[in-house]
């Protein structure tokens, strides 16, 4: 199916591992150029060469998504470079105390999390809308979690800013419908990678169990029995950032083989 993303222009944040790498490149393979916007330049730069050798033009800018001037200069930059804004994707964002009850959570660590998964992609949208607005289309695609779905035990301060960050989108998403503009939250359940492998490892050590078997005891709670991959988190963007999703607005995208429900 032919998306139509050729020639757009997405701002990404968090582009440099797992599901942000993945998104990138699955953005840039459809032919939209990009502003990559992250904290550690040298991470990002490795995805930024892989996307300008799929034929894209690429700007990387040095970003903290929880400071309101840097977001500014982001968007300004990209402005700069491309004229406008059709796509922007919001996967920075933090895990926060893992393994960890309520009760045991710090304020610093719920702050952290807090601030980073909620108030970072506040700030990005907040930024984009004028131009989007004056456009009168724009895509918005943030990356929440089944964890802001369902309950779970142990990730309290994740778990919360995640059902934030559902608010966040269906606000937006209710104000910039009648400018043509798209909000979506699409939800990961766990996506097999680093970040996957430590929270593995924190229940294996709990249970009494190998790494491994933790893995397994992961993918028996979903029905398609499997973990989710990179790719899979990238498709959803790509379907959310197209006008092939046109009439989905405000929605929360599990893609958990089948956990939340």
């Amino acid at each position: 199916m032919e998306l139509g993303l050729k020639a757009k222009v997405a701002i990404v944040t968090g582009p440099a591992k797992g599901m942000g790498a993945a998104i990138t490149l699955a953005l840039a393979r459809e032919g939209v150029d990009l502003c990559l916007a992250g904290r550690d330049m040298s991470a990002i730069a490795p995805v930024a060469s892989g996307a300008k050798a799929l034929g894209r033009k690429v700007v990387e800018v040095q970003c903290d998504v929880t400071q309101p001037s840097q977001v500014q200069k982001l968007v300004d930059e990209t402005l700069k470079a491309f004229s406008r804004i059709d796509i922007l994707v919001n996967v920075a964002g933090g895990r926060g105390p893992l393994e960890t009850t309520a009760w045991d959570t710090t304020s610093e660590g719920f702050d952290e999390v807090v601030e980073l998964n909620m108030k970072g992609s506040f700030l990005t949208m907040r930024a984009v809308v004028p131009t989007m607005r004056k456009q009168r289309s724009g895509k918005i695609v943030n990356i929440g979690g089944t964890f802001g779905l369902r309950g779970r035990a142990l990730r309290m301060a994740y778990s919360a800013s995640k059902w934030g960050l559902r608010g966040i989108t269906k606000a937006f998403a209710l104000e910039l419908g009648p400018y043509n503009i798209n909000v979506n939250n699409v939800c990961p359940g766990m996506v097999d990678g680093p970040r996957f492998r430590k929270v593995c490892e924190g229940m294996a050590k709990r249970l009494g169990i190998t790494e491994e078997e933790a893995i397994r005891k992961h993918a028996e709670e979903y029905a398609l029995k499997r973990i989710s991959t990179d790719e899979d988190i990238a498709n959803a963007v790509l379907f959310c950032a197209s006008d092939v999703s046109r009439q989905i607005t405000g929605q929360d995208i599990a893609v958990d083989g089948g956990w939340v429900i």
